[in-house]
């Protein structure tokens, strides 16, 4: 989505001119990486001198920082979602699946700052990228716990071979995404999902009538 480059000078509340520094941001930072990004760039794209985009942010990393935190809470909100929207484990593990395919597809393209950063040499980074499968991993893990019965950590490692499936397999389908619809190919990776999963029983399977 293109962002509009507002005329200089233009006065604005302060969150608005923050916002609007972001989406400016995303757009330099997503087409160029971090490293060929210029402040100068983004600058010119938000339609602000060098000193206003400093007034809200020190420098690139802290920028970059920020983008990344927001791209991290709309992957995971949108994973809690997707396991709140119902009680069929089944429709569970495609509305997970979903979420990725959806994230990926995506016109702001922030995924690439978490699943295709070229700064995971920083520290802040590397965490910030892990997180968001830790994150991700634990909401999935009290979903599978709670109804298998399985111990925390096996939990947490069946959620991250799953969320590692949705992701790994949301990025592939993009780069070729003209082969398999998107909701097709979201029901073809969460039924081999489901067909994993499935395999472990319920801790209190349904009463019969």
């Amino acid at each position: 989505m293109a962002l509009d480059t507002p005329a200089r000078g233009a006065r604005l509340p302060r969150q608005e001119r923050r916002a609007q520094v972001l989406e400016a941001a995303r757009e330099v930072f997503v087409a160029q990486g971090y490293h060929a990004a210029a402040m100068d760039d983004i600058a010119e794209r938000a339609g602000v001198s060098k000193p206003v985009l400093y007034q809200h942010f020190p420098g690139k990393l802290e920028l970059y920082l920020a983008l990344l935190d927001s791209s991290a809470e709309a992957l995971i909100e949108a994973v809690g979602l997707a396991l709140s929207s119902t009680h069929d484990n089944k429709l569970r593990v495609t509305a997970t699946m979903s979420a990725y395919f959806d994230f990926v597809e995506a016109d702001h393209g922030l995924f690439r700052l978490i699943f295709e950063s070229d700064l995971t040499n920083e520290t802040a980074v590397r965490e910030r990228v892990e997180r968001v499968d830790d994150r991700c991993a634990e909401l999935v893990s009290r979903v599978i716990a709670e109804d298998t019965g399985l111990d925390d950590d096996q939990a947490r490692l069946l959620a991250s071979g799953l969320i590692g499936l949705a992701q790994t397999s949301a990025r592939r389908w993009l780069r070729h995404s003209g082969s398999i619809p998107k909701d097709d190919a979201a029901r073809l990776i969460g039924s081999l999902g489901w067909r994993g999963i499935s395999g472990f029983p319920l801790s209190h399977p349904p009463v019969e009538h």
